[in-house]
């Protein structure tokens, strides 16, 4: 039987060609995390560019819709929609409460500024499992759509791929958002996950290996989002520094 929103595993000297690049990757992202001046927080806009970006984001998610729709149409013209058991959305929407849970209970300074962010974080998470995952698969979807599959990939990934982005952009507007080494380890680690799946090819989670591999490296993705919003040691020990310094001073 035909399924509709799959993708061909990767076979022969590609899986261990793309288990290579992904550990690569993986590597440079892990050596930045202990090179880079960390703790530190993204450069944050002004209110205009904020408006651009929540604009960009909202146009983003529109042209996705009506070109998914007419992805999904020329599909059932050709009657090649078929849809696959999704078991891993109801971990994604799970994680995706927990995660908003998460940060707006203990995210700083609390109140509407936690929410806000909680709201952002919960949002931003999938799009890191998404952006690579999305890179990977996205000239093997299966079945291709004819008469031109090339161009209906376009039409369905490349909004995606903006939604994505701006998703992860808007990370920069809570002021909880703090780079550490611990998100640099959690991607590098969801990364190093992306190539041991790479190896059997990167299939479907329709086995309980993929399916695995799939849950521990959304859950990461998570984990990696939740390291730029919850206070840290280093954090709390440079206020508690402060704390004590200034009374030393009025002394």
């Amino acid at each position: 039987m035909t399924k509709y929103g799959t993708w061909v595993i990767y076979g022969g000297t590609a899986r261990p060609a793309l288990a290579v690049v992904l550990l690569a990757v993986a590597a440079a992202v892990a050596y930045a995390g202990l090179k880079l001046p960390l703790p530190a927080g993204p450069a944050r806009p002004g209110g205009t560019a904020a408006a651009v970006m929540i604009a960009a984001w909202v146009v983003a998610i529109t042209a996705f819709l009506a070109c998914a729709s007419v992805y999904v149409h020329q599909a059932k013209r050709e009657h090649l929609v078929g849809t696959p058991a999704d078991n891993i959305l109801p971990v994604t929407l799970i994680a995706v409460g927990v995660t908003f849970f998460i940060i707006a209970v203990n995210g700083r300074p609390g109140g509407g500024t936690a929410v806000i962010g909680a709201l952002i974080g919960a949002l931003a998470a999938p799009m890191v499992f998404e952006l690579p995952f999305d890179l990977i698969v996205m000239a093997r979807t299966y079945p291709p759509i004819p008469p031109h599959p090339a161009l209906y990939r376009v039409l369905f990934f490349a909004p995606l791929f903006l939604i994505e982005i701006t998703t992860l952009s808007l990370l920069t507007l809570s002021p909880m958002v703090r780079l550490s080494r611990a998100t640099f380890f959690s991607l590098a680690l969801m990364l190093a996950v992306f190539a041991v799946w790479a190896l059997p090819g990167f299939g479907y989670p329709s086995t309980p290996v993929t399916y695995t591999l799939n849950v521990i490296s959304k859950l990461l993705a998570f984990v990696t989002i939740l390291t730029l919003f919850l206070p840290r040691a280093r954090a709390r020990a440079e206020e508690q520094q402060a704390g004590q310094a200034q009374p030393q001073a009025s002394g």
